[in-house]
């Protein structure tokens, strides 16, 4: 029976342990951040995940709260998790909405998306 509740446990300890494999790259933070407002256009956006990212299949998308696509550089994975994104051009005052897509490293595919608005 000792035999039986130690495998039992080593199972158990095995299974907790290897959890992290499992994890999808979320949205961690953003710059700017979700539903925030700031004064002036960024010059790029800062996307932080929750895992490290496959930079071939991660991306971004910006656009105007009606849908028109803003221009932006190719967004590049940076250190620490960061999607990066510059901004071809000034944003004027509005809303935007920032449409994501990343693979982590685990091959483990995400999206999502949130707003920001630029002040007049």
């Amino acid at each position: 029976m000792k035999h039986i509740s130690s495998f039992i446990v080593a199972c158990l300890l095995g299974m907790l342990a290897g959890s992290p494999a499992f994890a999808h790259a979320f949205l961690n933070r953003a710059d700017p951040g979700v539903g925030m407002t700031v004064n002036g256009s960024p010059s790029e956006l800062q996307l932080i995940f929750t895992e490290d990212l496959v930079a071939a299949f991660s991306g971004v998308r910006v656009a105007t709260a009606s849908g028109a696509p803003v221009a932006t550089a190719k967004a590049v994975v940076g250190p620490a998790n960061t999607l990066h994104v510059r901004l071809v051009h000034a944003l004027r005052p509005g809303i935007y909405v920032v449409s994501w897509h990343v693979v982590s490293v685990d091959t483990h595919h995400t999206h999502g998306s949130y707003k920001f608005t630029i002040a007049p």
